[in-house]
C-alpha cells in the first residue's frame, strides 16, 4: 500500500503551517456562508400535515416540541421498501440531542414509511432520534424537496407562535458537511477512500457507497 513522503520533523511543520493558512481561510469562508445564511429570506408553511410518531399523531408544530427551532432529515424510507445505508449512517452520527435543545432546536427524522416499520428498524439500530411517519397523509418530503426520486434532504424551520416559516434546505454534498465521519475521515491521509477523491496514485479507493453497510453488517 502507497504511503505518505517520509520528512523530518521540521519539513513536515512546514508543509502544516502552509496547509493552515489555507484551512483557516476556509473556516472565515465557511463563517460568511453561515453569516448569509442566517440572514436568507423565510417562506411560510402549512402546518397541518399529519405525522405519526413514537409518542403518537402530531402536526407539523408538534414535530418542534415547544422549541423555536426545527430540523428534519429525511430519510430515504418508502412504504415495504429498504432503509437507506447512507441515511441510516447520517442517523448513526447524531448523538445526543441535549445540545440541541439547549438552543432551543429539535432534530427529528421524517421518511413515508409507515410507524411500525419505522419502529422495528429504529429497535434493531438502537437509535433514539424522534422520528415520525407521514404515511397516507400529505406528502410533506416532496412539499420541502425531498421528493421520491430526490432522495434524502435536510430542512430547517423557524417557529413564531403558530406560524411556521421554511428557513433552509440541503441535499447531496451539502448533508455530507454536516457528517462527523465524513468529517474526520477528510482529515486522515487516506480520506473517505472512494474514487472520486483526488487522492495520490496508489491510495486505497472503492467506488461510492458500495462500503456503506448498516452498523450492525461490518465485521
Amino acid at each position: 500500500m502507497s504511503l505518505p513522503r517520509i520528512v523530518s520533523a521540521e519539513e513536515w511543520q512546514a508543509a502544516r503551517d502552509e496547509l493552515l493558512v489555507e484551512e483557516k481561510a476556509a473556516t472565515r469562508l465557511l463563517d460568511g456562508l453561515a453569516a448569509k445564511r442566517r440572514r436568507l429570506p423565510m417562506v411560510e408553511f402549512r402546518t397541518d400535515y399529519a405525522f405519526d410518531g413514537q409518542d403518537g399523531k402530531a402536526d407539523l408544530l408538534g414535530l418542534f416540541d415547544g422549541r423555536r427551532q426545527l430540523i428534519v432529515y429525511h430519510f430515504m424510507l418508502e412504504p415495504g421498501g429498504e432503509p437507506c445505508r447512507g441515511c441510516s449512517s447520517m442517523t448513526d452520527n447524531i448523538g445526543d440531542l441535549s445540545h440541541l435543545h439547549a438552543r432551543d432546536t429539535t432534530y427529528v427524522l421524517v421518511c413515508r414509511a409507515p410507524i411500525d416499520e419505522i419502529n422495528a428498524f429504529r429497535d434493531r439500530m438502537g437509535w433514539r432520534v424522534p422520528w415520525y411517519s407521514t404515511h397516507g397523509g400529505p406528502d410533506f418530503n416532496a412539499d420541502c424537496g425531498a421528493a421520491v426520486d430526490q432522495g434524502f434532504g435536510l430542512s430547517v424551520f423557524l417557529r413564531d407562535g403558530d406560524r411556521v416559516f421554511r428557513t433552509y434546505f440541503t441535499t447531496s454534498r451539502g448533508v455530507d458537511r454536516v457528517r462527523p465521519d465524513f468529517e474526520l475521515l477528510d482529515l486522515t491521509p487516506y480520506g473517505r477512500q472512494e474514487t472520486w477523491e483526488d487522492s495520490p496514485e496508489g491510495w486505497p479507493q472503492t467506488p461510492p457507497y458500495t462500503w456503506w453497510r448498516y452498523h450492525d453488517e461490518y465485521v
